[in-house]
């Protein structure tokens, strides 16, 4: 799941938590709203109950509370249950409400406001549009009991509907969230389908003659060699000459295939840092369209991009990732566009050059752009930073950051 999922959405709507980090994440946005029942807690803590009314109120506040977190909790990680039985565990819930506001009085009526928020995440919208208001006029009925709150009966009644309607409004985001993200998933699908097809396509136009006329000369070349030497040779030189162009062909089909485009490797990269947890701070500029930016150059940040953030999820131990698109200016009045990596790991190894493959392959790549790679620790003292140049053409990029060379972040 982009910011990355875990920057722009930080309690993972719609997904299931992948790491224990994630999960206390998503418990802590439960948790927090028991504040609520401080109420309930200070009747009991009071001691101002009889011993019966001090059991029921106990048994029945842990009995809530569990069944509460589990129809929730079971919901958050989405691990299927039955429908019959969810429905059982909200009506014990219910139950309890009535039950203990009735017998121990207006403080307990804040538990009507956690079972409308359990209808309306586990019950579709047809159930939940009437559930939410039954229950709030079943608190108001209760409420209205106790003369010391009918002034500010509003007060228990108004959270419990609001927070009904709106976690249905959540649900609906959810939904929506869900749809998106299966939705941007078969498009990926489909644009991988189609340039499959397109490059057996184009290597069945390119093949399919050029080894034909090859297999037809060879037969002819086989039967004129014994008796016509000259002529065999002839079409040996022939065969020669179209496998070359059809080298050459399947080469150049091969490279337009291959060739990355930087949109395409951004979305990668915000899903690799998404699977190592590693917080992604992405320049919006890295999405837009960069005139004057050939497709070698585009490329050769793709490849850049790529193996940055390869790197910074093997090696670096980081917990967040920055990723800069600027326009810069040379001291010989060339513009470049510059890609910047910076994470907040554990740098580069001290002394000599930390250049593995991967770098050494990816400066012979942008050299073949005229640009050039950066690499060295970051401008705060802490991790590492790359930076990947590639020349410009033309009018300058649409929201690029244009700096002089020498105003450049320090570092690399």
């Amino acid at each position: 799941m982009r910011k990355a999922e875990t920057e722009c959405n930080p309690v993972l709507i719609g997904s299931a938590p992948r790491t224990r980090r994630q999960a206390l994440v998503k418990s802590a946005w439960v948790v927090i709203w028991f504040l609520y029942l401080a109420g309930p807690i200070g009747d009991l803590a009071d001691g101002g109950m009889s011993p019966a009314h001090e059991a029921l109120g106990c048994a029945g506040l842990l009995t809530f509370v569990a069944v509460y977190f589990v129809v929730l909790f079971r919901h958050m990680a989405h691990r299927p249950v039955r429908n019959p039985v969810v429905r059982a565990a909200v009506g014990v819930i219910a139950a309890l409400a009535v039950l203990l506001s009735s017998v121990l009085g207006p403080n307990w009526l804040v538990l009507f406001t956690f079972v409308g928020v359990a209808v309306a995440v586990t019950q579709p919208f047809g159930v939940s549009r009437w559930a939410i208001p039954a229950l709030t006029a079943v608190l108001v009925l209760i409420g209205l009991r106790y003369a010391d709150v009918r002034a500010y009966l509003f007060a228990y009644a108004l959270p419990c509907l609001l927070s009904g309607f709106a976690m249905v409004g959540v649900q609906h985001l959810i939904r929506t969230t869900k749809e998106l993200r299966e939705a941007r998933e078969e498009v990926a699908r489909l644009a991988a389908d189609e340039e499959r097809l397109r490059l057996a396509r184009d290597l069945h136009d390119l093949l399919g003659h050029s080894l034909s006329l090859i297999t037809l000369k060879s037969e002819l070349a086989g039967r004129m060699l014994p008796a016509e030497p000259d002529r065999a040779a002839q079409q040996v030189a022939d065969i020669e000459r179209v496998s070359r162009q059809a080298l050459v062909d399947v080469r150049e089909a091969v490279t337009g295939y291959r060739r990355p485009r930087l949109v395409v490797e951004l979305a990668g990269a915000r899903a690799a840092l998404r699977t190592a947890a590693i917080a992604a701070d992405i320049d919006p500029a890295v999405e837009q369209e960069h005139r004057g930016l050939t497709e070698d150059g585009e490329g050769a940040l793709a490849w850049a991009l790529r193996e940055a953030v390869t790197n910074v999820v093997r090696h670096s131990g980081a917990d967040r990732c920055e990723v800069l698109l600027t326009e810069e200016w040379e001291a010989d009045e060339r513009r470049y566009l510059c890609l910047s990596v910076v994470d907040d790991g554990t740098g580069p190894p001290r002394g000599g050059n930390h250049d593995g493959n991967g770098l050494s392959g990816l400066r012979e790549r942008l050299a073949l752009t005229d640009g050039r790679l950066e690499t060295g620790s970051a401008p705060r003292g802490r991790g590492f930073a790359l930076r990947a140049y590639v020349p410009l053409d033309g009018l300058p990029v649409p929201g690029a950051v244009a700096r002089p060379a020498e105003q450049r972040p320090s570092g690399a």
